[in-house]
């Protein structure tokens, strides 16, 4: 075919194209959707959100929000007494030097910080009384995982250095210590130089509310003073998880007062905390104490210590027995277990401090 009527007919098919798309109609339906291509690769997973993390799969609230209402038995239970009635945090939350122990959310930073009660530079600015939250690890995970104590750690006492590793009673004794122990006392001299084996009269002249780990370990500091030989007594030493083990017993009963039914694996015919009569004797000699020191002159008839002479010159303890005696009986009283941390040592501190102040 030759050149020229290629043309032509190339030509003639280009017109038949144009007229026959004029003269097409409208669009039908579209066919059926094909079959999906496959898939892409997952983008970044997001942040988890709370909401996310208490409906994924592996976490439940019930396990602890439970229909036989653990939580707010225990919940209950602690709101009963100072520690989570609001009481200790209303006391002394504001100092940074108290915080740690009368504000929950200071004892938890605390905690997370590896400092102790000497240690806190600043009060908090929004207290918090000590809730589940100051104790326990609560919605770490939203399971029953967040029972988990903030510490168990064994703890090393700020004023004697001595080392308390009582399981789980460890999370208490961070608080549960002596602030000052007798040398903490001692007088000193208009240049500020201490006066040998004299002391100075004060209203606390004790080791401040909170001696327990103390006196469970026998460790007071006026023990070669008075000629006692302090030791572990056997609820340190016997008990598993020291104060947990009788304050909560098997039934974790937040109340956390010690029970006949938390004494029984030991003393097997218990039906009081008096076993054996330990605690009517020691009250009989705290008793005996008591009315000595007002005898002497040390107490006022209220138990109040006499701070001020006649003069108005501070009173000076210048018999270090005396001295001890007087320790002692703020001590013991600050401790308020009436012996029954340490019973061996109690009794051995209250015969001491008799024997100092004579008949």
């Amino acid at each position: 075919m030759s050149t020229k009527k290629m043309l032509v007919l190339l030509g003639v098919l280009l017109v038949s194209a144009v007229l026959f798309t004029a003269c097409a109609g409208p669009e039908g339906p579209a066919g059926p959707a094909g079959p999906a291509g496959p898939a892409g690769p997952a983008g970044p997973a997001g942040p988890a959100g709370e909401s996310a993390m208490m409906n994924a799969a592996d976490l439940s609230c019930s396990e602890c929000h439970d229909a036989a209402g653990t939580v707010s038995a225990k919940h209950q239970a602690w709101a009963l007494e100072k520690h989570g009635n609001g009481t200790a945090m209303a006391e002394e939350y504001g100092r940074a030097s108290c915080a740690f122990c009368h504000s929950g959310n200071a004892f938890s930073a605390g905690i997370a910080a590896g400092q102790n009660f000497s240690q806190v530079e600043t009060a908090p600015s929004e207290p918090a009384r000590q809730d589940c939250r100051a104790c326990h690890q609560i919605h770490e995970t939203y399971t029953s995982a967040d029972w988990a104590l903030e510490t168990t750690d064994p703890v090393t006492f700020v004023v004697s250095g001595a080392n308390f590793d009582g399981g789980n009673g460890n999370l208490c004794v961070n608080c549960h210590q002596a602030r000052r122990y007798l040398a903490g006392f001692a007088a000193k001299d208009e240049a500020g130089n201490v006066i040998p084996d004299t002391y100075q009269a004060n209203v606390r002249f004790n080791t401040h509310l909170s001696d327990q780990g103390d006196i469970m370990l026998g460790v007071l500091d006026v023990n070669d003073i008075l000629g006692v030989t302090g030791k572990p007594g056997g609820h340190y030493s016997m008990i598993t998880d020291t104060c947990v083990g009788c304050h909560l017993g098997e039934s974790n009963n937040h109340l956390f007062e010690a029970q006949a039914a938390n004494c029984v694996s030991c003393h097997a015919d218990a039906t009081s905390i008096d076993i054996n009569g330990a605690v009517t004797a020691f009250e009989e000699k705290f008793q005996e104490l008591h009315d000595k020191l007002i005898a002497n002159g040390i107490l006022d008839e209220n138990g109040a210590a006499i701070t001020k002479n006649a003069d108005g010159s501070p009173v000076l303890y210048t018999d270090p027995k005396v001295a001890a005696a007087v320790f002692v009986y703020g001590a013991l009283e600050e401790d308020a277990s009436m012996g029954v941390h340490n019973p061996n040592y109690a009794d051995a501190l209250l015969d001491a401090a008799l024997a100092a102040l004579g008949e």
